[in-house]
């Protein structure tokens, strides 16, 4: 059995841990060998050592420079080569491999993934930034390199493993199904009072905080909505959301015919990620089964805009295209974290996405041209300082 070449960039978060605990599974049970080409983490030192130790690979990066002593001494004898800093996540993600997991979190993992995009391996694509800040031009990329293009989101991922790729021509919807976060059935006038400790308790998923925040205003599903379009090449008004609290239905392909395809399962992420590592096959693992006769019933209703503004903004950035989508995340990111720090409430983080994105509007920086990936990073950085303005503008501290 020839062993895949992988890297794992983000090998220390919830994604790129789960993508390493499925190898070693499948590892241990004989159906599968790899070689480790290259693993980049963040600050858990610890975890990337134990890691790097376990798997050999070819190089071990830490995105910050001043960790690199730490990392060395760690890994001194091992005859694993270290590296730090920005350039150096890029020179792991453009080594030769077969299969790349792009999980840094965040506009700093942007560059990675687009370095990793035109080397032609498969692209298992965990970075949200990745396609809202340059995504016809990301997928464009890795056409021309004859690579592929894999989502990992559970929601993308679902409707990935149900789309007629070969005739999409037979698609007439998409449909995103979202959990409706911990306020789907909070009165209005109380949302005002949102504190961050119930913002981030998801009824059904682990997540991190601000994706939690995220989830709790929908913003996530706006994010994965501009996300489908460009992953599928599908028009904005062929994309809608349905809130479906159980979460167990991930996403639903409409047919031409009248057929809707669905990709179902307990709400845990090792299954898209499974399915992105071992694409085109799949991977048998100890994944937990579905039990319909328990689960008794799903329920389905259209998402509130009222409630969800956010959302509502995420299809207007949708529809106004170029680099709307990038303001629309940045602002929103920015926006979320005030929340999370308490310099903003709750109801006020649509309404900063939203003075944002006319501000980006009228200064033309929805418009800027030029390289898409450095044109995203630059966009990002300016509208995130729009951003912060508008928090000012608000009365917030920045």
């Amino acid at each position: 059995m020839t062993p895949r070449r992988i890297t794992v960039l983000g090998a220390t978060g919830s994604v790129g841990s789960s993508t390493l605990a499925l190898m070693d599974e499948a590892e241990r049970a004989g159906t599968e060998r790899f070689h480790v080409v290259a693993l980049t983490g963040g600050r858990n030192i610890a975890r990337l050592v134990k890691a790097a130790r376990r798997w050999r690979p070819e190089v071990v990066v830490t995105a910050h420079e001043g960790l690199r002593p730490e990392l060395e001494q760690a890994l001194a004898g091992t005859g694993i080569a270290v590296s730090a800093g920005a350039d150096a996540l890029v020179e792991a993600a453009l080594r030769p491999a077969d299969w790349i997991m792009a999980a840094i979190v965040g506009a700093a993992g942007l560059r990675s993934a687009w370095a990793a995009a035109g080397t032609g391996a498969v692209l298992g694509l965990a970075n949200k930034e990745s396609l809202v800040c340059c995504g016809p031009a990301l997928m464009a990329r890795a056409l021309a390199a004859g690579g592929r293009v894999v989502p990992v989101d559970s929601e993308h991922s679902a409707i990935y493993q149900v789309f007629p790729h070969d005739r999409p021509q037979d698609v007439h919807r998409l449909v995103l199904t979202a959990s409706g976060g911990p306020f789907r059935k909070t009165p209005l006038n109380e949302l005002a009072q949102v504190t961050p400790e119930r913002a981030v308790a998801h009824p059904n998923w682990s997540m991190g905080a601000k994706i939690s925040v995220d989830s709790a205003t929908l913003a996530n599903k706006g994010l994965e909505m501009i996300e489908a379009a460009w992953l599928f090449a599908m028009p904005e008004a062929k994309i809608d959301v349905v809130v479906h609290p159980e979460s167990i239905i991930h996403s639903l392909v409409e047919c031409v015919d009248g057929s809707t395809l669905a990709q179902m399962g307990p709400p845990d992420m090792r299954t898209p990620i499974a399915y992105a590592l071992a694409w085109p096959r799949r991977m048998a693992w100890e994944a937990p089964p579905l039990d319909l006769v328990a689960l008794g019933s799903l329920t389905f209703e259209a998402p509130d805009i009222e409630r969800f503004p956010a959302l509502d903004l995420a299809r207007q950035a949708l529809k106004a295209g170029g680099n709307a989508p990038a303001v629309f995340n940045a602002a929103n990111e920015v926006a979320a974290l005030a929340f999370l720090d308490r310099r903003l409430g709750f109801l006020n983080i649509a309404a900063v996405i939203a003075d944002t994105l006319e501000a980006a509007s009228a200064s033309g920086l929805a418009d800027a041209t030029g390289d898409a990936c450095e044109v995203a990073l630059a966009v990002d950085q300016q509208a995130r300082r729009l951003a912060r303005t508008c928090l000012d503008r608000r009365g917030q501290a920045a």
